[in-house]
């Protein structure tokens, strides 16, 4: 994917982890690699859509998938908490695939979300396939939280929301470039609010330009589309509809 100009006037910055550091209504964010959010002020990690067990709820209807989505996915929000060591990590809706989904965890996955939740703060902020919240497992459950002036819920509300971090809608960005067109996994801002990618191993992705995003943003966002080691800043006028 090549690099690409951006057409307006956003202050960002490349972060050391190949990310993207900018300001989302005031407050410093980082779109990381991985596609979770990091707000270094608070020392929070926000990751939204994890679908944990979406493979096991497909074989339940005969739609046969490897049974290694939650794995993958816990393995990198994990190294996530190595890298950055967050005082609060919050799961921002969809962390499991449907109301049914903590019941199939394995063993040791079901242990590994428990030692998240060791030494600091574990949210379920509650979405549409989730919304009892964790059964068995720790953490703070929410609908929404407040934090630095921002508001972290699972679905996006309509029309100008200022300082809203949301999920839900899994973005994604089709790229134009001189040798034809890349999608990708991608946060999606115009400084007045974010919305993030799905972080699980299975979540698809809409396109940006899909009518679901209209009348979201103030201006043309743009585009933090998710690379292996960079996330790279696209501008509204290079993002192709499916």
């Amino acid at each position: 994917m090549n690099d690409v100009s951006i057409p307006f006037a956003y202050a960002f910055a490349a972060s050391d982890c190949g990310g993207l550091r900018l300001g989302v209504r005031g407050t410093e964010v980082t779109m990381r690699c991985s596609g979770a959010l990091w707000l270094a002020g608070q020392r929070m990690l926000i990751v939204a859509d994890l679908h944990l067990e979406k493979g096991s709820s497909y074989a339940a209807r005969g739609q046969m998938l490897p049974p290694y989505d939650t794995r993958e996915t816990l393995g990198r929000l994990e190294a996530e908490v190595v890298a950055l060591a967050p005082e609060v990590v919050v799961l921002l809706g969809d962390t499991f695939h449907d109301r049914k989904s903590e019941g199939r965890l394995a063993g040791d996955d079901a242990d590994r979300l428990r030692a998240l939740a060791a030494g600091r703060t574990l949210i379920w902020v509650v979405g549409n396939h989730d919304a009892d919240g964790p059964q068995a497992l720790p953490g703070e459950t929410a609908d929404e939280i407040a934090v630095a002036g921002l508001i972290l819920r699972h679905e996006p509300q309509a029309g100008a929301q200022p300082g809203e971090v949301a999920g839900h809608l899994h973005p994604a960005a089709k790229v134009r470039a001189p040798r034809g067109t890349v999608r990708r996994r991608c946060f999606v801002t115009d400084g007045e609010r974010v919305i993030l990618p799905a972080f699980g191993a299975y979540a698809g992705g809409l396109n940006v330009r899909d009518v679901a995003f209209a009348g979201m943003f103030v201006r043309p966002p743009l585009a933090g589309a998710l690379g292996v080691d960079r996330v790279r800043a696209v501008g509204w006028r290079q993002l192709a509809g499916d």
